[in-house]
């Protein structure tokens, strides 16, 4: 029960300590014009998927590094950074979701991976988006 009231603190301690720079909830997954980072809980999706068919139209590979959001455009590429251990991994958005409660991204097999949460399943993460699709640039 204290490891449990520990983690809780250390996640509203990182959520808190955003708090300026992130309009962010976990109750809102959607991003809004003027934001470009994201904190909150990633999860992934592997060989149950594999081999079919994404929001984008392409198949679902999980070997490659991209990812599902529910509402940047298809194609975003974006950072995706595990806050526990810092790891970071550039992915491109091809489907929608996390269809679950309070998830903010779903990525790949192999993002999880390098990502190095294939065993815990969830982290912690910051999403930044780096670049929307036919390579239109945002403001860093």
């Amino acid at each position: 029960m204290r490891m449990l009231k520990i983690c809780a603190f250390i996640f509203t301690f990182l959520l808190d300590s955003c708090a300026s720079a992130v309009r962010y909830t976990t109750q809102d997954t959607t991003f809004k014009n003027s934001e470009k980072v994201q904190i909150g809980v990633a999860s992934y999706y592997g060989a149950e998927f594999h081999g079919r068919s994404t929001s984008s139209g392409e198949i679902y590979d999980m070997n490659a590094l991209t990812a599902a959001h529910p509402s940047l455009p298809l194609g975003t590429l974006v950072k995706v950074t595990n806050l526990a251990n810092n790891k970071s991994v550039i992915v491109r958005i091809n489907d929608r979701g996390p269809f679950k409660k309070n998830r903010i991204i779903d990525v790949s097999y192999e993002a999880a991976k390098q990502l190095g949460f294939l065993n815990d399943g969830t982290t912690l993460v910051k999403i930044e988006v780096i670049s929307l699709p036919q390579d239109n640039k945002i403001d860093k």
